[in-house]
């Protein structure tokens, strides 16, 4: 064993389940070497981040190292783990390693925003490795909901580490690599140091399902619907795609993609190979002219974004389709925690057309792309590592995944983001902790989650808003009245008379009284004008609202 030692750190993936960010270092203290694995995204929701588009794991940390920071490997194309690839690629301006269809993926992001396709480098699958410094890395084929996932085998003078990515024990997944036991296996012939694994689905004591059990369902599905028959899933679940196309296809149905992040990915499977045998399509002007019941639609929209082609079909006519009673609707996908409301918002529009909404609550039209309990038991013991390290998973999800290992006689530690574990001691410790945090992508800026921005929005949607305008001549004295204009608030409050007029007699009767020390100090005045809105509005309305001053001087 070398002197030097290995440390991870998770930025982002570990506590919560999205903005996967894994940090792998080698070498003494502070003169690391360190790789980055997965650079992912987590999505908003409007309770906590409205007008937010995407939310980044905060990277400050390594981008101070970055002069250390050899390459980013990514495991797959999921979001949450290569959506922020592109966005931090000035941040970071290492490479990055994928397999081929990951690397499609990648490239058509680093190119949406004008970084050099180049920087992403297309890997050959273990055991091939790439060098980077003290790191060898193989891409270890595994099964998951997307083609070419991988997980990764990291050699380094201090130890080898395993690194799962997401994963499933599937036999038969329809698109991309099945679970090939003996490869994993191999890996435990050189000792592993430790193993980081997927902890999703810790606490389903169930083995898992694969892909290839749920088509001859589907088709029996189809087969009742008397109209039109929809489904959505995750447009990244190519397999999932062609599950329900091939379904379609033998129930005598023209198959029609909706949704442009479906058709990109489906391109994307099939630019590198990892998709054939998908059945023939039919464009969107060809299947507003085929007979309802001969016709099945794909579409995106699972989790219930409102941009997307379920939610658009479900407020009416899309594309010049239109759903209609005796339709059908498959959600066959699981709905994110945190995704209920928008999904359910879905099914209720839909059924108010008299469309016939069918879910997952049986089990048959949709299986996990993670490993139950039992599949995570069975990879400990074909990895053998010394230590496991339970990451992508909410914190109760890790702490569950603690227990099994211990129980299975693994050595096990909890690392939270933010937790750097030294791993070539006797045992896991932790090395440190570093401040993690998230960063929203707000329009086209980015902005730190402790910024105020989201807070002050936050702010205003719950209290509303109200603007005071006053001008002073040049004695400062007041030239009229100020006057205000409310936002977010109602128009009368418990007096029955406009809240305006109110709050603006109230400000008045403020100004009057004002003295020189307060009409000659815009801090005072702003100070007391917005004391004087908030008191007024909680007396009349209940609230204390947000409140912007402007105090104009004529010079």
């Amino acid at each position: 064993m070398s002197s030097e030692r290995m440390v991870y750190l998770p930025l982002g993936g570990a506590g919560e389940i999205g903005m996967n960010a894994y940090v792998y270092g080698v070498g003494p203290p502070d003169k690391e070497r360190f790789i980055l694995v997965d650079l992912g995204v987590a999505f908003p929701d409007m309770d906590g981040t409205p007008g937010v588009d995407l939310i980044f794991p905060d990277v400050s940390w390594l981008e101070a190292r970055r002069d250390r920071l050899e390459a980013v490997f990514i495991t797959h194309a999921h979001e949450d783990h290569v959506g922020a690839v592109a966005h931090y690629y000035d941040k970071l301006g290492a490479p990055i390693y994928a397999r081929a269809f990951t690397a499609n993926i990648a490239r058509r992001k680093m190119d949406d925003r004008g970084h050099p396709e180049r920087a992403v480098i297309t890997a050959s699958a273990w055991p091939e490795t790439v060098e980077v410094g003290p790191f060898k890395v193989g891409f270890v084929p595994i099964s998951h909901s997307i083609p070419e996932s991988s997980g990764l085998v990291i050699d380094t003078p201090a130890g080898r580490i395993v690194h799962s990515g997401d994963f499933k024990i599937d036999l038969d997944p329809v698109v991309g690599e099945a679970f090939d036991e003996a490869l994993w296996t191999s890996l435990a012939e050189k000792d592993v140091l430790a193993l980081m694994c997927d902890s999703t689905n810790v606490f389903n004591a169930h083995e898992g399902r694969s892909e290839s059990t749920l088509g001859s369902d589907i088709e029996d599905l189809i087969a009742s619907s008397k109209g039109m028959f929809v489904a959505t899933t995750f447009a990244s679940n190519v397999a999932r795609v062609k599950t329900l196309a091939e379904a379609a296809d033998r129930a005598g149905r023209s198959v029609c993609l909706m949704g442009r992040a479906m058709r990109r990915m489906i391109e994307a499977s099939v630019e590198t190979g990892v998709l054939t045998g998908f059945p023939r399509t039919v464009t969107v002007e060809d299947a507003r002219n085929i007979p309802r019941e001969n016709l099945a639609l794909i579409v995106t929209g699972s989790q219930g974004e409102r941009r997307a082609a379920s939610a658009q079909l479900a407020q009416g006519k899309y594309n010049g389709i239109e759903l209609k009673s005796g339709d059908m609707f498959l959600f066959s996908s699981k709905t994110i925690p945190g995704n209920e409301r928008g999904v359910n918002r879905i099914i209720n529009q839909f059924s108010e057309m008299g469309v016939d909404v069918v879910d997952d609550s049986s089990g048959k039209y949709h299986v996990s792309g993670h490993a139950n309990r039992p599949d995570l038991q069975r990879l400990h013991q074909m990895v053998r590592p010394k230590i496991v390290v339970p990451m992508h998973g909410e914190h109760r999800h890790l702490r569950e995944h603690v227990k099994i290992a211990k129980q299975g006689q693994f050595d096990a530690v909890l690392a939270p983001n933010g937790t750097m574990i030294e791993l070539t001691g006797p045992t896991a410790t932790v090395a440190e902790y570093v401040e993690t945090g998230r960063v929203y992508l707000d329009g086209h800026v980015q902005v730190g989650a402790l910024d105020g921005v989201v807070r002050d929005r936050i702010r205003m949607a719950l209290n509303g808003h109200v603007t005071v305008n006053l001008i002073l001549d040049e004695e400062d004295d007041p030239l009229g009245e100020p006057w205000c204009e409310i936002m977010g608030l109602p128009q009368e409050g418990s007096s029955r008379a406009p809240l305006v007029d109110i709050l603006e007699e109230d400000l008045s009767q403020f100004i009057g009284r004002a003295g020189d020390a307060t009409l000659t100090d815009d801090d005072k005045i702003e100070e007391g004008m917005r004391r004087v809105v908030r008191q007024t509005a909680m007396l009349e309305i209940g609230k204390k609202p947000e409140v912007t001053v402007i105090v104009s001087r004529l010079s």
